[in-house]
């Protein structure tokens, strides 16, 4: 068995139609719960379909025709290689997170019904799919509540251009930017208001990385002048909220690569005892490596 992909199985967009009448041609379809590039992996799981699960196959592999314009990256999973009776392969497809299929033309195809071919999958005892979908659903349950807590997290008058920006509408971080200017036009309460919520993310971690939006208020302060934000964090008694958003601004590779290397006393001291005493591991991780360095 060769262990990369051959040549999709259409030149043009692919289509339903495609997929059905390569199949139509198919004695059986092996299915291999590996990328194109791992087919002779020894644990990976594989089953061989036929006769009238051939058939059911073509139905659960309807795709919207035309495609998406686009191929994904990953290495994709399970493989499905389409033979012939002599056992030449016809054609070679991957699925991509249980949503699309490659291989099938010019780019990747949306299935019709993803979750059906899945759950069909796992009656044949390849559960792989039905394992990722259940990862990539839970996935995105924890990224919408920590989307929601990021929206309540802002400034009541805020709340309605951060939720544009949470869900990436049109130039919704330009009108933050503006709504902020507006409501916010004393330089050292805009920049105490922006530091509390830029303290939002370093205290969730429950999901992998911080979201793009999540640093709009960080990117809002690094517009500011460096003396104002210094002096705006030495006149005044600071939460715990705003400790955390200065921790993570004075860590941040813009304000390191640009502002002054040294944080002046005691506003330093004050940072390395608050995430010393109440940081995540992350935080102190930075501290260590940025402000707090000996």
């Amino acid at each position: 068995m060769t262990d990369s992909p051959t040549a999709a199985s259409s030149a043009g967009p692919p289509s339903t139609a495609v997929v059905q009448g390569v199949l139509a041609e198919a004695a059986e379809v092996l299915i291999i719960e590996a990328s194109g590039y791992e087919l002779d992996r020894a644990d990976a799981a594989r089953v061989v379909v036929s006769g009238d699960q051939l058939t059911e196959l073509a139905t659960l592999l309807a795709v919207v025709d035309g495609g998406t314009g686009d191929r994904c990256r990953c290495l994709g999973s399970p493989t499905l290689l389409v033979m012939d009776a002599s056992g030449r392969e016809l054609a070679r497809w991957t699925l991509h997170h249980q949503t699309h299929l490659g291989g099938v033309g010019s780019c990747d195809a949306q299935l019709r019904d993803g979750p059906a071919l899945t759950d069909w999958l796992a009656g044949l005892g390849l559960t792989r799919s039905r394992e990722v979908q259940l990862m990539l659903a839970r996935q995105a349950a924890q990224g919408e509540r920590r989307r929601e807590q990021w929206v309540k997290a802002a400034p009541a008058a805020l709340t309605q251009a951060a939720q544009a920006a949470s869900l990436w509408e049109t130039d919704a971080e330009e009108t933050l930017a503006g709504l902020v200017a507006q409501l916010y036009p004393d330089p050292r309460e805009r920049i105490h208001t922006l530091l509390a919520w830029a303290g939002f993310p370093p205290r969730h971690t429950t999901t992998d990385g911080t979201p793009w939006y999540e640093l709009a208020p960080q990117r809002l302060l690094l517009a500011e002048p460096a003396e104002a934000i210094l002096a705006a964090l030495t006149s005044a008694t600071l939460t715990a909220e705003q400790l955390d958003g200065a921790a993570e601004l004075f860590t941040s590779l813009e304000w390191t690569s640009s502002a002054p290397a040294d944080l002046p006393q005691p506003l330093r001291s004050l940072l390395i005892e608050h995430v010393t005493t109440t940081g995540t591991g992350p935080m102190k991780f930075r501290m260590r490596h940025g402000y707090g360095a000996s």
